[in-house]
């Protein structure tokens, strides 16, 4: 097993353990290893949002879309994101895009606003 691998996994189990803080000690060394995994990228933005770091987590879930744009997650994690920062109106526009990748999502269809 890589040691990038080591460290994404051990960042994982500190999400799924509720320990979002030290998540982001494991996921930014193996990021720095590999910037171009969308996984890693992925579970740092959720990192992120759960400690209340909003601009950190809209930088991660953004490389995320740069590496595969049509990820219907991380564009409702971008949204979740910028609508913590106040940007309702670009929130609203990466809702409606993750529901069009993934229309059966009630989930993500229940985040869109009518901003109109």
């Amino acid at each position: 097993m890589s040691d990038t691998y080591h460290l994404f996994q051990q960042g994982r189990d500190h999400l799924k353990a509720g320990r979002a803080a030290q998540a982001t000690v494991a996921l930014e060394k193996a990021k720095r290893r590999e910037p171009e995994k969308a996984s890693i990228r992925e579970a740092l933005g959720l990192a992120y949002f759960r400690i209340q770091r909003w601009r950190e987590a809209e930088e991660e879930f953004r490389a995320v879309l740069e590496l595969s744009p049509a990820d219907d997650y991380a564009h409702y994690a971008l949204g979740r994101a910028l609508e913590k920062q106040g940007k309702a109106a670009e929130a609203n526009g990466h809702y409606k895009l993750a529901s069009s990748l993934r229309p059966k999502s009630e989930h993500y269809a229940a985040r869109i606003k009518d901003l109109d």
